[in-house]
């Protein structure tokens, strides 16, 4: 195939527990055959990976050592992006121009940058949105998730403390728009735990300060955000696809306080927990926990909207406190990225991830390239470990085919220990039927 055919955009995400999105992305451009010109994009819709994914595609890895969801220290990353120069903002009045984070004409230390690795090929610029301002992409499943947990989980007292000290280095740092990919959590703490890092006091009816931790919400009484660290100039996006609401029946503890963890007595405690937060939120000191943050009224408040119940809460401490918005985490996400730009030219685009099947089509990353590349005009097929959806799912999505390691090697476990080699197979049989 020669350029003037087109290129080939590879924007998988992971494939979980085997291959990275930007392995994925090697392995079948190493399929696909030295002729074939190809531009990787690794993506994410929010969740786990999601790091990784925008560190891939040009962003600069940040390490911090941070509080991990049982209190003890991780080392956690996020991914950040300068503007272009003319954006990088100057010391005000009387501030002290050390303090100004570093732009890209000066010498900051490798501690405070970290490592960047640009995308292969086309679309190593930074995308308009993200570089107007400095862009901060935190997940918290780096600092507060179960991945982090040293051992049993602990559904009570596990907090998110770690995230809202990510958010603080980012803001210090001149952060002035922050993405939070909210999947993957070890806590149902409401965000409590993040909003104390970020300088907000929880406290008991004597005044004293609460415990971090979901159960130790039902002692609130008042919370006092006086100190809460300066960030009226800073944009929160929540980037995700869990639309449930903090409390009932579909709320962060009944839904996804058993998979930290949780029995029976233990989701009774945290919903009650996390209905005091609510509560307290929506009635002490004009936090806007009974409205949102754009003026419109809810019924019950923040509580009720969709993606409050996310990550254990978390984001419904992100809309009451942070007031943030919502946004569809892989379609905001390939927006800044700039997946839009390199579909100008495309012949097909490849993306998948470890399971094709009904999650998938509820907002997952293949769904979401399907539809952009939909409304361009450009084709797209997908690879996976395993296929749990029929060809008539498929096409509606927009995938016009799906390739799963499991159709060449019916293993799991060899899919699994061997997915690299298995998955440059799959894309010399994509290459044969599409290219």
């Amino acid at each position: 195939m020669s350029e003037s055919s087109g290129h080939v955009v590879i924007a998988p995400d992971k494939f979980k527990g085997s291959l990275t999105g930007a392995e994925v992305a090697a392995r079948v451009a190493a399929g696909l055959g030295p002729d074939v010109v190809t531009v990787a994009l690794p993506v994410a819709d929010g969740g786990d990976g999601t790091v990784d994914a925008v560190v891939a595609c040009g962003f600069t890895r940040v390490e911090v050592e941070v509080t991990g969801p049982t209190g003890q220290p991780v080392r956690a990353a996020y991914a950040w992006r300068e503007p272009a120069a003319e954006h990088v903002r100057r010391p005000a009045a009387g501030e002290d121009a050390a303090a100004v984070p570093a732009g890209p004409g000066s010498s900051p230390s490798p501690a405070d940058l970290g490592s960047s690795t640009p995308p292969a090929g086309l679309g190593s610029s930074p995308s308009p949105a993200a570089a107007e301002v400095p862009t901060a992409v935190i997940e918290l499943a780096e600092a507060s998730g179960l991945r982090r947990l040293p051992g049993d989980p602990q559904a009570l007292t596990a907090t998110s403390y770690g995230t809202g000290e990510l958010i603080a280095h980012a803001v210090r740092r001149g952060a002035r728009r922050i993405v939070l990919g909210l999947g993957g959590s070890a806590c149902t703490d409401g965000g409590a735990g993040m909003m104390q890092a970020l300088g907000v006091r929880f406290l008991d009816a004597g005044g004293r300060e609460l415990p971090r931790g979901g159960a130790a919400l039902r002692a609130l009484e008042k919370i006092d955000k006086s100190g809460l660290i300066a960030i009226d100039d800073v944009e929160f996006v929540v980037a995700g696809d869990v639309d449930n609401p903090l409390l009932g029946p579909y709320g962060a503890a009944a839904v996804y306080g058993p998979q930290k963890g949780a029995g029976p007595e233990e989701v009774k405690v945290l919903e009650g927990a996390l209905a005091r937060l609510a509560a307290v939120a929506a009635h002490t000191h004009g936090l806007a926990g009974a409205i949102e943050h754009d003026g419109i009224v809810r019924p019950m408040g923040v509580a009720a909207q969709p993606g409050a119940g996310a990550a254990g809460g978390v984001g419904f401490a992100a809309l009451a406190f942070l007031s943030a918005d919502v946004r569809p985490g892989i379609e905001y996400l390939l927006d800044l990225l700039g997946f839009h730009d390199l579909l100008d030219g495309a012949r097909l685009v490849i993306t998948g991830e470890g399971s094709l099947d009904e999650q998938t089509l509820r907002g997952k990353a293949p769904a979401g390239v399907a539809a952009a590349a939909a409304k361009a005009g450009v084709p797209v097929v997908a690879v996976c470990g395993r296929r749990a959806l029929g060809d008539e799912e498929l096409n509606a999505a927009g995938i016009t085919a799906a390739y799963a390691l499991t159709d060449i090697e019916p293993d799991p476990a060899v899919c699994m220990s061997e997915a690299g080699p298995l998955l440059e197979r799959l894309a010399r049989e994509v290459a044969r039927g599409h290219l």
